[in-house]
């Protein structure tokens, strides 16, 4: 089960006389990064707010909006006068800068966030409750969103593995011809620069398994292949945040298959290598997107 961090997710409730809109959706993002944007009379609740985010969503990059409405019922208004004359200032030199009028900046202050509010603006606990449980409402539909994401993204992961692995099986098959081609190699310099039956075969054998030794990749492939191994262990794993390890897995990957490439001196393992390499990025670029 693999979850992606992207999603969305949308509650609306209308209770008494307000109508309440949550609102969140999250993109991808080393850390958790929230984004609140709440009514002022949400603001006491605010740290309760963001506590629930971080703990049900873990990471990402976040934007949550809180909306309230009243249902058209009159209601007496306050104007907060501090508020209204620090925004008056520079909407005045804007208004200089630009060669605007400056004839309907009254209506402009009106307009301003929180300058004129409900004199009656103060949640009760049953509308908290309301939006407590219309936030929770928004982020199990998020949830939902980023699994629905995240079956593609394992889906994919699982095909660049499998990708990788047969890679891995093909290099296998170009082993014993590649020592076949070194000792080639070696016993046709030793002809052309000491000439043939000048050389002493045992030495020859003797610095053959030697070279061999230090290019043999046994123990590369049975690591990458335990890592395979291990990454599909847990894409499977209950665990909800666990792109980190994921990624950590694959990067241990990779270097297994350099050390590979670095020892190969064959061309057609080269190849395989190369295409392991390509199937490695593509997985490394999935795995930013996951949770």
């Amino acid at each position: 089960m693999l979850y992606s961090m992207t999603g969305y997710g949308r509650a609306e409730a209308t209770f008494k006389d307000k109508t309440i809109l949550v609102e969140v959706k999250s993109l991808n993002g080393k850390q958790f990064d929230l984004r609140l944007n709440i009514p002022f009379m949400l603001k006491p609740y605010e740290v309760e707010i963001r506590n629930k985010l971080n703990e049900s969503l873990l990471r990402g990059s976040v934007e949550s909006t809180i909306t309230i409405k009243s249902n058209g019922i009159s209601k007496p208004v306050t104007v907060n006068k501090e508020l209204a004359k620090s925004y008056y200032q520079p909407i005045v030199e804007l208004a200089d800068e630009l060669g605007i009028p400056k004839e309907n900046i009254l209506s402009t202050l009106l307009k301003m966030p929180d300058v004129v509010s409900s004199s009656s603006e103060v949640l009760t606990e049953e509308e908290w409750k309301q939006i407590q449980d219309l936030l929770q409402e928004a982020i199990k539909a998020l949830m939902q969103h980023r699994l629905e994401e995240g079956r593609s993204v394992e889906k994919d992961l699982l095909e660049r593995v499998a990708a990788i692995e047969m890679h891995q099986a093909a290099i296998e098959k170009f082993e014993p011809n590649r020592r076949v081609k070194i000792k080639e190699g070696l016993v046709k310099l030793l002809e052309q620069h000491v000439g043939p039956d000048k050389y002493d075969n045992n030495r020859l054998e003797q610095e053959l398994i030697y070279y061999i030794e230090k290019i043999d990749i046994s123990e590369e492939k049975v690591r990458l292949n335990n890592h395979c191994t291990y990454f599909k262990t847990v894409l499977k794993e209950t665990e909800a945040s666990k792109g980190k390890k994921l990624s950590f897995i694959l990067q241990e990957m990779g270097r297994e298959i350099n050390t590979t490439g670095s020892k190969a001196n064959d061309m057609e393992m080269q190849k395989s290598v190369i295409l392991m390499k390509d199937e490695l990025e593509k997985a490394k670029e999935q795995i930013l997107n996951v949770l």
